[in-house]
């Protein structure tokens, strides 16, 4: 059932009860399984416990500065149309893309950089001026990503992984494809100069993982990006999200924000509705939530005995690592910044150990500065700049005060700053403040304050992932970061689509 049929499918103002839907957490994974739930005939309840939909991509305004939280980068901008495409819509008549270029401007420690997209040609020829001799093999590199792409992306992707024959059935094209090399080895295999092994090994950082620990199969995200670009969306990603709630409102689902769900509601093992911190309960024939599995299971079952998912296992889980995000405005502009800006720290293997195994925060970080204005200059007031810095630190496990680091962090991110891409930085600052893990934690529920849920190393990827259906509660189903396919804004957009088919493989008949 689509547009016209759907949206005559819904009684009133949203009929709970038979043939409802509950989706709990309304970032973009929720708000992508609430459309495609509502294209198939449900009516749809959508819970957001934030003040705004987004989960993640939050807006902060500070004065006259507004700044994106984040995520800034989209990849894969089709995964969006596809869901205004299910109504007969224009994702252009709601919001409009803007190309970025480049897509990444990599600065090293030795002050040399590398301007990454938006064209082949223009990698390569910004790596002639690092290593000339590494160019063959970067496009060997690029050729053997796209082939991941192909099995990993558009074969695998949208592919349900709940029987591990699955698995197994994909596991020579795995072996093909070296699947057991890290990224950060793959790119040791084709380039010898560490600065490019650093700069096209980074991609895992994006979803939660280490370069050294995460299998190659993410690579393909390099392909990903020379496919579509990379594209930011005018506005901001705010922007995006609006029109998305539009959307969603002009379809008939009901949202509900500042709406917390306490715990999912279950009758002889299936989820039935929900209730929220409030005391309201909303029953539901099928519950679908894009909130950290982990904490569902932990927390939002009560009475539940559970099998796979124990206690135990999730303590065993590796999770991804935090991140400590200053946003700041800036009196004057800094024309002369990229839109994305990567300033590699000085010891990039020690690094990954501090925020993946030692959890210590390195005393010289990496740091991701993002200046949207450089794409959309209404990003920023008239003569005025807006950004967010951040780095990657350890998640909550690491037992770090973050009263105590916060600050002292941020005092160290301005001294970079000032001695490299912003040197006047202090005198112009116009205002700023910062989140950490902690934030995290206690705006999204998100388990050990992972920005990114939980690690994609190969034993916590595919059929080894939190489930797109639940094995523990019949009737409850999972999207977004935590589950298959993966974190990252086309990671959590595609999980929605493997919900359509897990639902599909069920012989789901619609709620028409």
């Amino acid at each position: 059932m689509r547009q016209a049929e759907a949206r005559g499918a819904v009684a009133g103002t949203g009929t709970e009860g038979s043939g409802h839907a509950v989706v709990i957490g309304g970032g973009f994974g929720g708000m992508a399984a609430a459309l495609r739930l509502r294209a198939r005939g449900y009516p749809v309840t959508l819970l957001e416990r934030g003040k705004r939909l987004g989960g993640r991509a939050q807006v902060y305004t500070d004065g006259e500065f507004r700044f994106d939280a984040g995520p800034t980068v989209i990849t894969a901008p089709y995964l969006f149309d596809e869901l205004f495409a299910l109504f007969g819509k224009s994702r252009r008549d709601y919001v409009e893309f803007l190309e970025v270029a480049p897509w990444y401007r990599i600065r090293f420690y030795d002050g040399t950089h590398l301007d990454y997209g938006p064209t082949q040609e223009a990698t390569e020829e910004s790596i002639r001026q690092l290593s000339p001799d590494d160019i063959p093999g970067y496009r060997r590199f690029l050729a053997h990503s796209q082939r991941l792409f192909e099995i990993g992306f558009e074969k695998l992707g949208p592919q349900p992984f709940h029987d591990p024959r699955t698995l197994l059935a994909t596991a020579p094209d795995l072996v093909r494809l070296e699947g057991y090399r890290s990224v950060y080895s793959l790119t040791a295999k084709y380039m010898r100069d560490e600065r490019l092994r650093q700069a096209f090994s980074l991609q895992p950082l994006l979803v939660g993982g280490s370069p050294r620990g995460t299998t190659c199969v993410y690579a393909l995200i390099h392909a990903l990006e020379h496919r579509w670009g990379v594209v930011f969306a005018k506005g901001g990603t705010g922007a995006l999200v609006d029109a998305l709630w539009r959307l969603l409102e002009e379809e008939g689902v009901r949202v509900r924000t500042q709406a917390t769900v306490e715990r999912i509601d279950t009758v002889d093992g299936r989820a039935c509705g929900v209730t929220t911190a409030d005391g309201t309960r909303i029953p539901a024939e099928k519950v679908v939530t894009n909130a950290d599995p982990a904490f569902v299971y932990r927390t939002m079952l009560p009475g539940v005995t559970r099998k796979r998912w124990t206690d135990r296992k999730l303590q065993r889980m590796r999770y991804a690592m935090g991140l400590f995000v200053m946003y700041f405005g800036t009196n004057r502009r800094y024309d002369e910044l990229a839109h994305h800006t990567i300033a590699m720290g000085p010891d990039y293997v020690g690094e990954l150990k501090n925020i993946f195994r030692t959890g210590q925060i390195t005393e010289i970080p990496s740091l991701y500065l993002h200046r949207p204005s450089a794409t959309d200059p209404d990003m920023a007031p008239e003569g005025k700049d807006a950004f967010y810095v951040l780095a990657a630190v350890p998640n909550l496990q690491a037992g770090i005060d973050w009263d105590t680091a916060g600050p002292a962090l941020r005092e160290t991110i301005l001294q970079r700053l000032e001695s490299t891409l912003m040197p006047d930085i202090r005198q112009h600052l116009a205002t700023d403040f910062h989140i950490t893990p902690q934030n995290f934690q206690h705006a999204y529920l998100a388990e050990h304050g992972s920005a990114f849920t939980i690690q994609p190393t190969f034993t916590q990827s595919a059929w080894f992932r939190f489930h797109n259906r639940s094995e523990e509660v019949r009737g409850l189903y999972f999207v977004g970061a935590g589950t298959h396919p993966g974190a990252g804004v086309p990671g959590v957009i595609t999980s929605a689509k493997v919900l359509e088919n897990v639902l599909d493989a069920e012989g789901d008949a619609v709620a028409a």
